[in-house]
């Protein structure tokens, strides 16, 4: 068969009402290929598939002329470089996610996976995070992005936006997995992330073209999240985020969890603290994590990621700040303060004020945000 008659059958499998991920899963270990469960008996499919006739039925009839036509529709899409997909056969197929219980059987996707994004970690947090915890999530992703890590998350606002922009700005590279079909973008304001990730990374879907981002989509999706990486941290979340969801799943995959801790008083922290009381490792730096993930890694990739760290270290020069800025430097918290704060609180005059806060701009220490405020946007 060719490549496209090939992916049709997977397609056209996909399509079989009541027949989940790991029902697909088995079939494909138990027959090898869609072609060969097409061509099974029904007796066949019920003792070697371990099927309930009823399914096993399913499988035999017909699919419907909409549905035939969708199929053709993203044969054609897959055709033209619209974009790909993956089978779970396919030696491509990310190694790491093709062990969890539940694989999903084809995985949609545009940019380039490459062999470097085994070696994955998955940040993830609230949607509405705070100042604080951005920023940390900003630099932590940096970090380990310049350790050599593809940092995993969910294009979501909020932390997993941030956690896809902190690698990109340290050069490095990022997936995201969407709860919608790969031809949509949600939020539809993350288009331009998108694009950049695609660049660097890649983004993945399970979900057939035209899939409208539903609530039900996100759990499910968290699993490939968490199955794409050696371990998830948690940097911001309330008791009944989502993230915890992912953090779950992560350890019913056998990965590592970790979890940032935060302010005792606020609500985005007792998702972490939650974490952290059950057994998930305390993050206070990258390599709280690196010394966690280093055993599940090759001699090789070992060697190269603690050089890669002394290299880090070594090449961190201290930005030098004159004494006027270094002082109001230090008054700036990660969460915003507003600018007649600063003037009333200090001994400087509101122009040179204003002038110095220029300067930490410039430098990239400090950011203005609505309401005549100021927040520091470096954790160090």
């Amino acid at each position: 068969m060719g490549t496209s008659s090939v992916l049709q059958r997977w397609l056209e499998l996909r399509a079989v009402k009541g027949l989940g991920a790991i029902t697909f899963a088995r079939l494909i270990n138990r027959f090898g290929s869609p072609e060969a469960i097409h061509n099974a008996n029904l007796s066949e499919l019920v003792t070697t598939g371990d099927l309930s006739p009823s399914l096993a039925q399913a499988l035999k009839q017909p699919l419907s002329p909409n549905v035939q036509k969708h199929i053709q529709r993203e044969l054609d899409a897959v055709e033209t470089g619209k974009f790909s997909i993956l089978t779970l056969s396919e030696p491509q197929y990310p190694h790491r996610l093709k062990t969890i219980a539940d694989p999903p059987p084809l995985l949609y996707y545009t940019g380039s996976f490459q062999e470097c994004d085994q070696q994955a970690l998955a940040i993830v947090g609230a949607r509405k995070g705070s100042h604080a915890g951005r920023a940390f999530t900003r630099t932590l992703s940096g970090d380990l992005a310049a350790l050599g890590f593809t940092i995993v998350s969910g294009l979501a606002r909020g932390i997993d936006a941030d956690a896809h922009q902190g690698a990109l700005t340290a050069g490095g590279r990022t997936l995201a997995v969407l709860g919608c079909g790969i031809d949509r973008t949600y939020p539809p304001e993350h288009h331009t992330l998108r694009q950049q990730i695609e660049q660097h990374g890649t983004v993945f879907s399970e979900f057939p073209m035209g899939t409208s981002p539903q609530s039900f989509h996100f759990p499910q999706r968290n699993r490939i999240i968490s199955g794409l990486s050696l371990g998830v941290i948690v940097t911001e979340a309330t008791l009944k985020s989502g993230s915890l969801i992912t953090a779950r799943m992560a350890l019913e995959q056998n990965r590592e969890v970790f979890a940032v801790p935060g302010n005792v008083a606020h609500p985005l922290s007792h998702g972490p603290h939650g974490l952290i009381q059950q057994g998930a490792k305390l993050v206070q730096q990258p390599w709280d994590i690196v010394e966690e993930i280093l055993p599940m890694l090759e001699p090789s990739s070992r060697e190269n990621l603690e050089r890669r760290h002394n290299e880090v270290e070594t090449q961190t020069i201290p930005l030098v700040l004159g004494p006027e800025e270094q002082h109001l430097f230090d008054r700036i918290p990660l969460e915003p303060i507003s600018l007649d704060e600063l003037i009333t609180q200090g001994s400087y005059s509101s122009s040179e004020v204003m002038s110095i806060l220029l300067s930490l701009e410039m430098k990239g220490l400090i950011k203005q945000v609505p309401g005549l405020q100021y927040v520091r946007i470096s954790i160090r």
